[in-house]
């Protein structure tokens, strides 16, 4: 495993980061298997939020810091863990947002379930317009001076609203954020637009969540064929498949199989490995949600795509947006 300082803070984190979104995990004692066997091959960044829990379901909201509070029991000291607030946890006026009132209520919940005191990276998941910037990154503020998060970052915010909250932060006085997460794989390229050149100017970490464009990439599905029996576009309403798999996928997955084959890698492994390759990037976050597919995914670290297959790449996805988060 290759570690990095995280954007410009001293502390160091894995290239691979796993993320608890839990797509297709509804048993615990795997999902702490999943997570052991990552640490294990040096994952040492694990990424959950408050609503992240079995099947992807907000009823099982939760369940995600659940499992992970398993795991710290025996690793907190080894461990950079996040956590996230703002996206709707509730069906209350307040049961969303980046208030004052929610960030101060969530963070107790967040801990409770994590059992532990705090997290190292407290990430707003989303941009809130209905709240005033300096009232919620103020409240951040106060996390931080309370000891329940050492760092603060920010999730799906465009180049823009990163450079606001930044500015803002300075006018404060406060502790600005760290990183950024948002989707990026060779069918989502937005992110290259505007938020690669504000990252080369700021410094600041980036997590790169949906390597794979939720499976996409992983060498699972094909064009013009059914998705797999128990495969996540077999079994999950995720819209259909031919949809998504059209023929700019089609042709980047082409390509993607070659490089793959020439490295004796999967295309999962390849995949990963293009989104690393951008020194713009701290850590791409894994969702896997089997002992197999970690094992998987951590083969994308410790070897590197040509420069002439990175252009290949580069190349054949040109222009792709966002397909699937």
């Amino acid at each position: 495993m290759e570690y990095v300082n995280f954007g410009r803070a001293g502390m160091k984190v894995s290239r691979l980061a796993y993320g608890l979104g839990l797509r297709g995990q509804d048993n615990a004692d795997e999902a702490e298997r999943v997570i052991e066997r990552g640490i294990e091959l040096g994952i040492n960044f694990i990424d959950c939020a408050n609503v992240y829990g079995f099947n992807d379901q907000r009823e099982n909201a939760g369940t995600g810091e659940q499992v992970l509070a398993r795991v710290l029991k025996r690793h907190r000291d080894d461990l950079v863990i996040t956590s996230k607030v703002s996206s709707s946890i509730g069906n209350g006026p307040n049961g969303g947002g980046s208030s004052r009132y929610h960030i101060l209520r969530e963070i107790d919940r967040t801990l409770r379930r994590l059992e532990t005191d705090h997290l190292d990276v407290y990430i707003l998941h989303v941009w809130d317009d209905r709240t005033p910037l300096d009232e919620t990154l103020r409240a951040l503020d106060d996390v931080i001076r309370a000891g329940k998060t050492r760092y603060v970052g920010v999730s799906n915010f465009q180049a823009w609203q990163v450079l606001k909250a930044l500015w803002t932060q300075d006018q404060l006085g406060v502790e600005p954020l760290i990183c950024i997460q948002n989707p990026y794989n060779l069918l989502n390229r937005t992110l290259e637009q505007e938020m690669w050149p504000a990252q080369r100017d700021q410094g600041f970490g980036v997590m790169t969540y949906s390597p794979l464009g939720v499976g996409l990439l992983s060498g699972t599905y094909a064009p013009g064929q059914a998705a797999p029996a128990g495969s996540l576009y077999a079994t999950r309403r995720l819209g259909k498949l031919g949809d998504v798999m059209n023929a700019a996928a089609g042709a980047t997955l082409a390509a993607l199989r070659e490089i793959a084959a020439a490295h004796d890698r999967t295309p999962a492994q390849t995949a990963i490995n293009w989104v690393l390759s951008h020194p713009e990037v701290t850590a791409a976050i894994t969702g896997g949600d089997t002992v197999a597919h970690m094992e998987d995914n951590v083969g994308a670290v410790g070897w590197s795509i040509t420069p002439a297959e990175r252009t290949r790449l580069d190349e054949v996805s040109m222009g792709q947006g966002s397909v699937l988060d």
